[in-house]
């Protein structure tokens, strides 16, 4: 950047730029904001970011992110623990949330299956859902991935690794428009694909 846009300025509109979304202009709006707003914002938003990286964490059940251990709605006695939807984003457990109409719990993935990406199986938390699903505890696993190509191959992959083990797959109704994300699907749309679910 120019010498006229001072250091400090410059090393937060490159750290915005590198947020998903949030472009070079955008990046540019939010600093120069930040910069004429009250010192009360900043600090706050400075405190925010310290402590998504210090309180959060991952449940160890779920995946999904959590202050607590296990999380809210894995400790919830009152969720049915035999069903099981499983996710890419924590995101997308929100998005199902929403709905107010799913009463079991969750498995974050973390990802989709994308070879030109580089993620494969591997690099998501198949190995752990595998690793649930062989307690005996679940009836029904509920495959909840994007409808797409990775969300599809995903699905797939899951259908393989748990065909075996006796335990009933679903998966979404296909309300969902392909190649659209669940955190952006609204949620009567969205209740309808989990009542609408079929075998996958």
């Amino acid at each position: 950047m120019s010498k006229a846009v001072p250091e400090p300025v410059t090393r937060l509109i490159d750290s915005l730029s590198r947020l998903p979304g949030v472009g070079p202009k955008t990046a540019s709006r939010l600093t120069y904001y930040l910069l004429r707003s009250p010192d009360d914002l900043s600090q706050e938003l400075a405190i925010s970011l310290q402590e998504l990286k210090t309180k959060t964490r991952f449940c160890p059940i779920c995946n999904n992110i959590t202050v607590e251990v296990p999380c809210g709605i894995c400790g919830d006695d009152e969720r049915d623990h035999r069903t099981v939807v499983v996710v890419e984003e924590p995101l997308d457990v929100l998005a199902i949330e929403r709905t107010g109409s799913y009463e079991g719990v969750y498995h974050v993935l973390h990802g989709a299956i994308s070879p030109v990406n580089g993620i494969g199986p591997d690099d998501l938390k198949i190995r752990e859902l595998v690793g649930r699903v062989d307690k005996g505890d679940i009836l029904e696993v509920i495959v909840a991935t994007n409808p797409g190509l990775e969300g599809d191959a995903t699905a797939k992959y899951i259908k393989r690794e748990l065909d075996s083990k006796g335990v009933k797959i679903t998966w979404l109704a296909r309300g969902i428009p392909t190649g659209g994300d669940l955190e952006y699907v609204d949620s009567v749309t969205l209740m309808r694909a989990l009542q609408g679910r079929g075998e996958l």
